[in-house]
């Protein structure tokens, strides 16, 4: 296959204009009918709207509530330490850096899942027990920021 051999992967199919004569097939009125709230400028309802009856959103019962302090940290797991080079210093930058986290939100908690096989310094906003304990079991040292 050459770059001219190419062709797209379904044929363009021109914009219906509407307005354009009675021949077009979407003339006169424009395909919106006759009078009416949808056949006016600016016309139509608002998302959700029925008409008038009480609308399915505000029937169904409202649970719970949304905390608005709440905290957010990005997860990193014992196992994905293994990528890093013994002794080396983890820190949430370089997390960031290598791609582990693709964000820091409210700082970097690392979790007990998985085995870890290397000595490291890990500096880290939260721990979890079991994670505090298998990096220092591995010879490692934590570190609260």
């Amino acid at each position: 296959m050459k770059l001219h051999e190419l062709k797209p992967a379904q044929p363009k199919k021109n914009r219906n204009r509407v307005g354009r004569g009675m021949s077009s097939g979407n003339g006169k009125t424009s395909g919106r009918g006759h009078k009416g709230q949808n056949s006016r400028s600016g016309g139509g309802v608002r998302l959700g709207f029925e008409g008038g009856q009480m609308p399915l959103f505000q029937r169904l019962p409202k649970r719970g509530f949304t905390n608005i302090n709440r905290k957010e940290f990005a997860i990193v797991n014992l196992e994905t330490l293994n990528n890093f080079d013994e002794g080396t210093e983890v820190t949430p930058e370089l997390l960031l850096e290598s791609g582990t986290i693709s964000k820091l939100k409210s700082g970097v908690k690392i979790l007990g899942n998985g085995k870890l096989e290397k000595k490291l310094t890990v500096k880290a906003h939260k721990f979890s027990a079991s994670a505090k304990d298998a990096i220092e079991a591995a010879g490692g040292q934590t570190e609260v920021i």
